[in-house]
């Protein structure tokens, strides 16, 4: 789609949406961070869910079309003009025939450049925002942290006094934007200052037997038990105290949270443990990347028991000039996690090959491959049975396709494995953009 009409396509949605809005007034629940949304909005809506009629943006709907779409509560026409037109007759019907609409909308609100969140915040009226992380993802569309903390802090600024802002306590450039906003606060995470805080995680460090976190959730004096059994990564506990303070704040109560959360799981590519061949175990966190999100998981890496840790990255993109050092500074995360095998591919990650064996890794323990093809052609050369193997990249790397390769039955990737549309799996690899500069 050519740019002229995206930016049509793109106005005709805002119209849409605000009729749809102005007509059924949900209570909008907004989401935004560097890192954490969708696992945040899946804990929020999990448990949102047990008091309301509630819609979740689905999948990647977390931009100027994908919002709107998911207010209309449609899939996108993708090329069909008939596909879209469909869409515009079940816009039609509900705006002038009432129907039972969602009484809740958990909306993904992706920043990728400037602007963005104030085009999004011109059609949709936030009443309970939440801020995960403010980090360097995107920093070479904003050229500094500060100018992220000030698009992002947007969706806090437009906050009404009844409204809440729900903020990482553990991200100080997060409750710097505290200011922002006259709502009330929610806080919450691991330190003492969080109002919503995680105290006592337990966590089964036996790869072969997972049975995820358990921790006490502690707020204003009360103490919950809470067990997340299907969910090994610290970071997403994170993400489901934001969906309690969400709870909180829509006046649940905190027991039947804590039952919700039982059946909280994080979304494919998102670290989830998976079957490998051979008895090996792949935890899968191909869906994206960025310093802060790859440092978490090499931390959980670290956590697990097993007879040998292999580490597979791919390039962390979009990070501008800061990529040479982002991608070096990886390497004392690396050997911390105990990794025994490391393989990095992309023209980015070399420079984390470089600092490995700069520090003194073991040549013959650490590898270096331009394409994920290269990786899979020699791959069998450097892994063996049993091994825990951590597979990460950003989108642009494609590195489910390693994941994919690796499964004890390829047959499941549709379940278990991120970006399996058809119309995705077409795509050729030839390389992201970014690297003709590199």
């Amino acid at each position: 789609m050519n740019v002229n009409k995206k930016k049509l396509l793109e106005k005709i949605l805002r119209f849409m949406a605000r009729v749809v809005l102005e007509k059924y007034h949900p209570i909008i629940i907004g989401i935004t961070g560097s890192v954490g949304k969708s696992s945040t909005k899946e804990a929020v809506a999990l448990i949102v869910s047990r008091a309301y009629f509630v819609r979740k943006a689905e999948g990647n709907y977390n931009n100027e079309i994908g919002i709107p779409l998911t207010i209309i509560g449609a899939k996108s026409g993708g090329a069909s003009i008939f596909a879209w037109g469909k869409i515009i007759c079940k816009w039609l019907w509900m705006v002038i025939f009432p129907i039972r609409y969602p009484e809740v909308l958990v909306l993904e609100m992706g920043i990728d450049r400037p602007l963005d969140m104030e085009y999004l915040l011109s059609f949709v009226s936030v009443k309970i925002g939440v801020v995960t992380q403010i980090s360097s993802s995107h920093i070479a569309f904003f050229g500094s942290l500060g100018n992220i903390a000030k698009e992002k802090g947007k969706l806090l600024a437009s906050l009404p006094p009844d409204g809440f802002a729900i903020l990482n306590s553990d991200n100080k450039n997060v409750i710097r934007m505290q200011e922002k906003t006259r709502a009330k606060t929610l806080t919450y995470g691991f330190g003492l200052d969080a109002m919503l805080r995680a105290d006592n995680l337990l966590f089964h460090r036996d790869v072969k037997r997972v049975e995820g976190f358990s921790f006490k959730l502690n707020y204003e004096g009360k103490t919950i038990p809470v067990r997340l059994p299907k969910i090994i990564a610290r970071h997403h506990i994170s993400g489901a105290l934001a969906g309690v303070a969400v709870g909180v704040a829509l006046k649940m109560n905190l027991v039947e949270i804590a039952e919700a959360l039982e059946n909280f799981e994080p979304l494919p590519g998102r670290l989830r443990i998976l079957p490998g061949k051979n008895g090996m175990t792949l935890l899968d966190d191909t869906y994206n990347a960025s310093p802060v999100s790859t440092r978490a998981a090499l931390e959980t890496l670290g956590e697990f028991m097993a007879p040998r840790k292999v580490v597979i990255l791919g390039d962390m993109l979009e990070l501008g000039s800061d990529a040479v050092e982002e991608h070096a500074m990886l390497a004392t995360d690396v050997v911390a996690s105990g990794a025994q095998i490391v393989v990095t591919v992309g023209k980015h990650m070399r420079s984390l090959y470089e600092a490995l064996l700069s520090s003194g890794f073991p040549s013959r323990q650490a590898h270096w491959f331009p394409y994920p093809s290269s990786i899979l052609e020699n791959l069998s050369g450097i892994i063996r049975s049993e091994d825990l193997i951590l597979i990460k990249g950003s989108r642009g790397m494609r590195m489910e396709k390693i994941t994919e390769a690796l499964l004890i039955d390829p047959s499941a990737r549709v379940t278990l494995l991120c970006c399996q549309s058809e119309e995705w799996r077409r795509r050729p690899f030839i390389g992201p953009s970014e690297w003709e500069n590199v």
